[in-house]
């Protein structure tokens, strides 16, 4: 590499507390210094916003016209200022992630003549969920900047087969890095489970199935809420824990007090203490639609928790069906209720799936994620005189 310290700027449209920004804050502020300069790029005020500004060794830009929903006159503001700022930090690197940040940054970048421009998939922005109108437009949009995209990461296989068998770019152009955690963090968290349970307000004594996700319809709350119910019918003395928060809280709240399950359904808010809460769960639930590769997943086997979840993009890649837990078809609440259900019901195969859950490999692990993006940053930068090793992009994004 250059021996020169090269700029790599990251941009998300909102820090709120999720799985990949909280891995782009962890990237950010764990480069090595002595070859890169941190520069983070968000939008809309976000939970993480604070712990961002605090971070030391990374410069922090909130650009506040970018938003998540689609606002053409917002998105062409927020187009130009952020074109502005890299123009001004003449970055070696742009790296996005999440779709509007991953539209806008990109273009920005393009037009700012930043010469490596890389865009973290961790999910599609276009779902089967969406009017066949909208997702027509998406994909389109996604076609047109993936042409001068130097270089994708994906967090899953399965992310990385769908990109290029929608064209969006050949195999040879993308790189599979997992969103990892601190497996050993989670591995080594001592807690007093009896009394962490009361802290949450549930019983010590008594079963937990919980989940851990942001309300939006991504993640299907509302089949969560379902699940209990049915599981609770089966087995009234299980104890459920949903963990997180969003747009679709008032929906989750209705749909438990409708179901009667108040006094058994626990909505605890955003929390920070997420290895501690794994160790009270006896089965971890997932209930989303569509995803990338959900870190939730590493977290609850890394602390030996079985897990009962979708079929979805790259779930498979990590939770080994009947080896650390079950997988089912996204929106099957009676088949997910019955997979919690048996995995209650067997204690020492949920031993079993504990077990096995603890052996994640290496490269899971959010340090491993790191040195991979540097070394991908290292072999970029090396080839800028004549990058077309790695794919370099069309002069014109309208260009065939």
């Amino acid at each position: 590499m250059n021996s020169a310290v090269q700029t790599v700027c990251h941009i998300i449209t909102s820090l709120e507390l999720g799985g990949a920004q909280q891995n782009t804050l962890f990237t950010l502020s764990h480069l090595d210094a002595s070859q890169f300069r941190a520069v983070l790029i968000t939008g809309e005020p976000g939970m993480l916003d604070e712990e961002a500004k605090a971070l030391d060794g990374v410069e922090f830009y909130q650009v506040p016209s970018l938003v998540r929903p689609i606002r053409p006159w917002q998105d062409l503001r927020a187009l130009v200022a952020i074109t502005r700022l890299l123009r001004e930090l003449k970055p070696a690197i742009v790296h996005t992630h999440s779709s509007k940040a991953g539209i806008l940054g990109r273009l920005a970048a393009w037009y700012a003549g930043v010469p490596i421009i890389i865009h973290t998939i961790h999910g599609f922005g276009f779902t089967r969920y969406q009017h066949p109108l909208l997702r027509h437009l998406l994909l389109s949009v996604e076609r047109i900047v993936a042409r001068f995209t130097t270089r994708f990461f994906a967090v899953s296989e399965a992310n990385c087969q769908q990109g290029v068998a929608l064209g969006l770019f050949p195999a040879g152009r993308c790189t599979v890095i997992r969103s990892g955690v601190d497996l050993a963090a989670f591995r080594q968290t001592c807690v007093n489970v009896a009394a962490k349970k009361e802290d949450l307000g549930l019983e010590p004594t008594k079963p937990v199935v919980g989940m851990i996700a942001p309300f939006k319809p991504q993640k299907a709350p509302m089949d969560f809420v379902r699940v209990a119910d049915l599981v609770h019918h089966a087995r009234p003395d299980v104890q459920f824990l949903l963990v997180g928060d969003g747009e679709l809280r008032g929906a989750v709240e209705a749909e438990r007090a409708e179901r009667g399950l108040s006094a058994v359904l626990r909505l605890t808010g955003w929390r920070r203490d997420i290895p501690e809460i794994m160790r009270c769960l006896d089965v971890f639930v997932l209930t989303s639609l569509w995803e990338g590769l959900p870190r939730v997943y590493l977290e609850a086997l890394a602390s030996g928790v079985p897990v009962v979840g979708t079929h979805v993009d790259g779930a498979a890649e990590v939770v080994r069906d009947g080896v650390v837990g079950f997988l089912v078809e996204p929106g099957d609440v009676q088949a997910l209720a019955g997979r919690v259900l048996h995995v209650l019901a067997h204690p020492d195969e949920a031993r079993r799936f504990g077990f096995n859950g603890q052996t994640l490999p290496s490269e899971f692990d959010i340090h491993e994620m790191v040195r991979q993006q540097e070394r991908e940053y290292d072999k970029l930068i090396a080839a800028l005189p004549g990058k077309r090793e790695y794919g370099e992009p069309c002069k014109s994004p309208y260009s065939i």
